[in-house]
């Protein structure tokens, strides 16, 4: 049989019926995928919290409000005012403030065990003479105020913990992880305490961010946007299983009240602080007993075996843990207790975090090579004042034998300098003058500072310090280490030797 031949306009429709059974295809295709992406918006709609109520309800009878009450010495008299004996003196009397008053003040706190302990904020308790727990109404609930006995306060992270005696067991909460999953920047929380003196209040936000820092030594808050005003301090910061995850502790804000800039203490530090204060009624960390600085981007061509700006560099080691071990100024703490150490801050809190009298493995970079050392930590409280007292004396400037180098003026230590300087003399080199403009300037250099060591090594004199200039520039660095005493605070510059 003759095969039939296919014809151009043949050929043309068959093409036209196969486009448009693809384009149907394709609207099918996007329906689907319109109906896939609604259905995935639904179900992450349907996450979102439609209510905060069940939550408030279970939560709200472990949190309470504090009330403290302080004495304040009055005058004893109109004295100044009128003569003793004179007949307005009892106008004056009557008026004025002769006697002892006084002052109150409110705050939040929740509590963490059936027996009765509360956890608040330091500052919520400072200095009061009684303090009082009211909790929140309802069924078993105490509905007379306790007075609370004070277990311990810790200053460094601003928390307390109180205790209350009841007949039956109290509501209380739990912590939770705040390195958790349910903490995470973006998830929601609820604050709960006693804004402005206004009772018992729930606000809810979310984490705006995390491990924020204000200046403290153990700081890692966790900012949140749920509203925080005063009297909410010592409160608790819920996630949405009912755990707490932060201690809230303080706000920003240029009028008082929140902007929605709030921080919480994350439960993370807290926990351990509890725990010693319920075990000690005080805290007891760690101490590697070491004077330490980051390590800035500008030192690391300076410093041989570092690749990156991370660690903490050492300044200064006085009789402790860290010379027991072995550990010299200079090196660079790269690994503590297994955990690399990206900056001073970490440092500190890892080691603060960590038992007293644990045998912790520490490997420190030394000219170029790791080495290997294991410190047996020592307790902060006790030790750190006796290892660094205040040294508030500063070198005389007038000495002779100066030399100009790197934007200073740089002098020996002459014997009539070594009682102000309280080093011997061949210690190092004092800093005269700083040029004006110079980097040495720039990096904060002054007039009575004490220069160490250079490149790692420690000066004598002035030829020491040349010396370690020519090291650097044949081995063809860009900058100079030095490590820079002022009133005995000890810190490392690298200045630039172009």
């Amino acid at each position: 049989m003759k095969p039939q031949s296919v014809t151009k306009p043949q050929v043309i429709a068959a093409t036209r019926t196969q486009d448009a059974t693809r384009q149907k295809w394709i609207a099918a295709l996007m329906v689907g995928l319109a109906l896939s992406l609604l259905t995935v918006v639904r179900a992450d709609a349907q996450n979102r919290p439609a209510t905060f109520a069940d939550l408030a309800e279970q939560i709200s009878p472990s949190v309470v409000n504090i009330t403290t009450s302080t004495v304040i010495a009055g005058r004893t008299g109109p004295q100044g005012v009128v003569p003793e004996g004179s007949p307005f003196e009892d106008f004056f009397n009557e008026f004025g403030d002769n006697g002892p008053s006084r002052s109150s003040a409110l705050g939040s706190g929740f509590v963490i065990s059936a027996d009765g302990y509360i956890v608040t904020n330091n500052h919520v308790i400072e200095g009061a003479d009684e303090i009082e727990i009211e909790f929140f109404p309802g069924d078993g609930q105490p509905s007379e105020l306790l007075p609370a006995e004070l277990i311990g306060t810790d200053p460094n992270t601003d928390i307390a913990l109180l205790k209350v005696e009841y007949e039956t067991p109290l509501a209380f909460v739990s912590f939770g992880d705040s390195n958790g999953p349910g903490s995470r920047v973006g998830d929601w929380v609820m604050a709960m305490g006693n804004p402005l003196g206004q009772g018992f209040s729930v606000s809810a936000g979310i984490i705006s961010a995390r491990n924020r820092s204000l200046q403290g030594t153990y700081d890692d808050y966790i900012q949140t946007d749920a509203a925080i005003n005063r009297g909410n301090s010592g409160g608790p910061l819920f996630n949405m299983d009912g755990d707490v995850i932060g201690v809230n502790t303080a706000i920003l804000s240029p009028n008082g009240g929140s902007i929605g800039i709030g921080f919480a203490m994350s439960s993370a530090v807290v926990t351990n602080v509890v725990d010693q204060l319920e075990e000690f009624g005080e805290t007891r960390r760690g101490w590697l007993g070491v004077r330490i600085q980051d390590v800035t981007v500008d030192m690391v061509d300076a410093i041989d075996g570092l690749e990156e700006a991370r660690g903490a560099m050492v300044t200064d080691v006085p009789a402790g843990p860290a010379e027991d071990a072995g550990m010299v100024s200079g090196d660079i703490i790269l690994l503590f207790d297994g955990v690399a150490i990206e900056d001073t801050r970490e440092l500190v809190q890892i080691v603060g975090n960590s038992p007293v009298g644990k045998e912790v493995p520490v490997q420190v970079l030394r000219t170029g090579e790791m080495v290997d050392l294991t410190v047996v930590l020592g307790r902060r409280e006790t030790a750190e004042s006796a290892a660094f007292p205040e040294d508030g004396d500063t070198p005389d400037e007038g000495t002779p034998d100066t030399t100009n180098m790197l934007g200073m003026t740089l002098s020996e230590i002459s014997p009539d300098m070594e009682e102000s300087l309280g080093v011997e003399a061949g210690s190092g080199l004092v800093v005269v003058e700083v040029e004006e403009g110079s980097e040495a300037e720039t990096k904060g250099l002054l007039a009575g500072d004490l220069i160490t060591e250079a490149g790692q090594q420690k000066l004598t004199g002035i030829a020491d310090f040349e010396a370690r200039v020519e090291e650097a520039q044949e081995a063809g660095r860009k900058s100079l280490l030095l490590l820079v005493r002022r009133d005995g605070a000890p810190r490392f510059v690298a200045l630039g030797l172009e």
